[in-house]
């Protein structure tokens, strides 16, 4: 289970908007006969993928799947039919895929047909490489991953504004390795004006669809020619902002190929993740400063949170800190994390964890 998990990752940043999967076909003598993974333009599945490699071995073998295989028709054939007809005796997989179309009627098909179903081994490592999509399908909204970088005193830019560069070159270069791994990127209108970000994925690695940048502004103030408005060629760019938007303003972004999202209100945080959930946005990670930062996080719209703390004070009472809004009266009151890791990058340490109040089931 661990190499289909292993297998699975091979994915990131091409499959969305389906899951991250991996199969690891074993023969009757305990042997691996064949191995697969999912990768959306591809059409196969992972269990097809590896059932095919597998060949005759497939006979009396078992399948280990990272995910509940499917029995109904997509874009491909059932899974579940393929692991019949190729004789696999036993599946293993660690837990029920949550899309409607799925949920429990995979493990029902191979059980009505004699295979043997183990469930549960790996369950919370399964869940958690496909954690954007699991929530994603739950809530047909977009995982909301929060990444911040501060100086060790809590700063993001010192009074005068400069913010570049907090974290070294390999923190950064882990950021954009996230950014890899996440459908959108999300600024505040604030960030786009005072920093003019290009917000692009240059980890150099394959991703199946373009990066969506996406801005919430309370007024439309970005500029025509900011690096976000003459770079949509590099991936879209969403800009919710108020409907009473100046129109001169709205028709030079649109002439560059922006799309501006008018809305009542340009904070109305629920429908904007309403509204990037109908477009098969998975997941989105916020790069915002501590003005969007606080309100996503007071929303209680935020399900996981990186911090980067670099090895420096920046000092200054009116210097900015993470996050912004009015913030915890009591110390009780604060938002704890949970399955907190610590990563060293260089100088630097990544701090990652879940919001108590967000945890996956």
């Amino acid at each position: 289970m661990q190499r289909a998990l292993e297998l699975a990752a091979r994915g990131i940043g091409q499959v969305s908007p389906g899951p991250l999967v991996g199969t690891v076909i074993v023969d009757p003598n305990q042997q691996i006969a064949g191995e697969g993974f999912f990768l959306f333009d591809q059409i196969k599945h992972a269990e097809t993928v590896a059932l095919e490699q597998a060949g005759d071995k497939t006979r009396g073998g078992t399948a280990y799947v990272s995910l509940e295989p499917h029995s109904h028709q997509g874009r491909t054939a059932p899974c579940t039919d393929a692991l019949i007809k190729a004789g696999i005796k036993r599946v293993v997989a660690p837990i029920e895929d949550p899309n409607p179309k799925v949920s429990g009627r995979g493990f029902a098909h191979l059980r009505e047909a004699g295979v043997e179903v183990c469930t549960g081994l790996m369950a919370e490592e399964a869940t958690r490489i496909n954690e954007a999509y699991v929530h994603f399908m739950r809530t047909a909204r977009p995982f909301m991953h929060l990444k911040m970088a501060v100086s060790l005193d809590g700063k993001v830019a010192t009074v005068n504004g400069d913010s570049r560069w907090i974290t070294g070159e390999r923190a950064r270069a882990r950021v954009h390795v996230m950014r890899h791994q996440y459908d959108a990127i999300m600024i505040g209108g604030r960030t786009a004006r005072s920093d003019d970000p290009m917000l692009t994925d240059r980890s150099g690695k394959k991703r199946r669809r373009p990066l969506v940048r996406v801005v919430i502004e309370q007024y439309l103030r970005i500029s025509p020619a900011s690096q976000l408005a003459r770079t949509t060629e590099a991936g879209p760019v969403l800009i919710f902002a108020c409907g009473d938007a100046d129109q001169d303003e709205l028709a030079a972004l649109r002439s560059r190929g922006v799309e501006v999202i008018a809305q009542d209100s340009a904070l109305d945080l629920p429908n904007v993740l309403d509204e990037l959930g109908k477009r098969s946005i998975q997941s989105v990670l916020i790069e915002g400063g501590p003005f969007l930062a606080a309100l996503m996080l007071e929303a209680g719209l935020v399900n996981k949170v990186t911090f980067f703390v670099a090895p420096m004070i920046v000092g200054g009472q009116d210097a900015p800190s993470a996050i912004g809004g009015s913030g915890a009266e009591k110390i009780a009151d604060a938002l704890q994390l949970d399955r907190v890791v610590v990563v060293q990058h260089g100088r630097d340490v990544e701090i990652t964890g879940y919001p108590s109040q967000n945890r996956l089931q």
